[in-house]
């Protein structure tokens, strides 16, 4: 059985809606099952500012010198935390924290060899910051952006 396909101006209009679609679901923003904790001593702050402490655009949130950490390099948890609170993926992040080393504009973030250690880092140092998945958040931690 042979199935027509779809000719002329119909054919033409459900191709444009179709691109259109992916092309929405696509610039969808990724979901934020990821939080970012802090030393016991850092303020809530909002995820623009987030994104400018991880992109070293700023060391100081209301007085108090922050230190982002990320968690391991290729984990889910990273992937998510750059995606909706950067806008970028791990190989993006990384060339731009190679040009800024560079020209000498900076060292990107410390980077933990587990969630555990991360969480036991930053509740030990003072200005710390890390991102974990909600799910893994225990009592004590302070949240200090939940999107």
């Amino acid at each position: 059985m042979r199935v027509p396909l779809l000719a002329g101006k119909g054919a033409a209009l459900l191709w444009l809606i179709a691109g259109w679609a992916l092309t929405a679901c696509a610039a969808l923003p990724a979901r934020a099952d990821v939080v970012l904790i802090g030393n016991a001593n850092v303020p809530k702050m909002d995820a623009t500012t987030v994104a400018r402490v991880y992109t070293g655009k700023t060391a100081l949130v209301d007085g108090v010198e922050v230190r982002p950490i990320h968690a391991p390099a290729g984990s889910t948890t990273r992937h998510r935390f750059l995606r909706h609170y950067l806008g970028v993926d791990e190989e993006s992040h990384l060339s731009y924290w190679t040009v800024r080393r560079y020209i000498g504009m900076g060292t990107p973030p410390a980077e933990m060899a587990s969630v555990p250690e991360l969480i036991r880092f930053v509740r030990a140092t003072p200005g710390a910051v890390g991102y974990v998945d909600k799910g893994t958040l225990l009592p004590g931690l302070n949240v200090v952006c939940d999107p």
